[in-house]
């Protein structure tokens, strides 16, 4: 079975936020802000250091 990453990680933070009950809006701050990172000059130095 193959499960897509997507729904992987998505699965992991439903689970993540009912366990650890953080507050929305640093939920919020952390995806806004992942998301910002993704596009910024950033981007090349955060793909080689997750592979």
């Amino acid at each position: 079975m193959s499960v897509p990453l997507w729904f992987f990680i998505a699965c992991l933070g439903v689970v993540g936020v009912k366990l650890i009950r953080p507050p929305w809006w640093l939920v919020l701050v952390l995806l806004i802000g992942g998301y910002l990172l993704a596009d910024s000059f950033l981007a090349p130095a955060i793909d080689t250091a997750t592979k």
